[in-house]
């Protein structure tokens, strides 16, 4: 069987040697990458080993968000799931696309990636690193109370901003019997499992937002600041 970690070993150094941070993670939060992927896509396992590099990383946060729509081939994705596939779609519309794909990345809802282009994916996650922090956010835990600490960094942020709260499987396993994949047997990292918009902020001036937050043994959270209506996302941050 082909395992996931020997896939495109020369790819994911060239990202992991490329993308430097400038600064620390818990000074501006991590860089967002968001993998549009399926276990039924035979392109995706590139794309799919390339997040599980990147968290390693504390100065990135890769999400994987399974889609459905390609179940119809031969293998149902165990995390599929439409709200995936329905933020892909919005993503879409935004940037005046007609179609949706695997693998597609998107980089702090903005730039979008086909496949599995490590040095164009190395290269807008250094952009991002580099640029200037708008947002200023602090979030923090205390059993199942969460609160969540936004303000602007300079001066008011165009809003209005929708607070997400993601939750994510920081290691998955699976062994794909049939379909594009068959006979693989694949690890997936931080596979999103939960996706809740926690408030709305206008960005004008310091706020806090508190949750009560259930969270199961082997997921962790975490809290994207975006601008409503597929915007960028403007700050995020580990919930630990």
């Amino acid at each position: 069987m082909k395992k996931i970690s020997a896939i495109g070993t020369a790819i994911l150094t060239a990202v992991w040697a490329a993308v430097a941070a400038p600064a620390t993670a818990e000074e501006r939060g991590p860089v967002v990458v968001e993998l549009f992927t399926s276990q039924g896509c035979s392109s995706c396992p590139r794309a799919d080993a390339m997040v599980l590099e990147l968290a390693k990383r504390e100065d990135v946060l890769p999400l994987a968000l399974h889609v459905e729509y390609w179940d119809y081939i031969g293998w149902k994705d165990s995390f599929g799931d439409p709200a995936n596939t329905a933020r892909q779609k919005g993503y879409a519309r935004v940037a005046g696309r007609d179609m949706i794909y695997t693998p597609q990345m998107i980089v702090m809802g903005q730039e979008d990636v086909v496949g599995a282009r490590a040095m164009k994916l190395a290269e807008l996650i250094m952009h991002h690193m580099q640029a200037p922090v708008p947002v200023l956010l602090e979030a923090t835990r205390e059993g199942s109370r969460l609160n969540v600490d936004l303000r602007p960094a300079e001066g008011p942020v165009e809003g209005p901003l929708d607070l997400h709260l993601v939750r994510y499987a920081p290691l998955r396993h699976v062994e794909i019997r049939r379909g594009e994949n068959a006979g693989r047997s694949l690890d997936y990292a931080n596979v999103v499992e939960g996706w809740q918009v926690l408030g709305q902020w206008d960005g004008q001036g310091p706020v806090t937002f508190t949750a009560d937050v259930a969270l199961e043994d082997d997921h962790k959270i975490a809290i994207l600041v975006q601008r409503a209506g597929f915007g960028p996302i403007l700050a995020a941050a580990r919930v630990k």
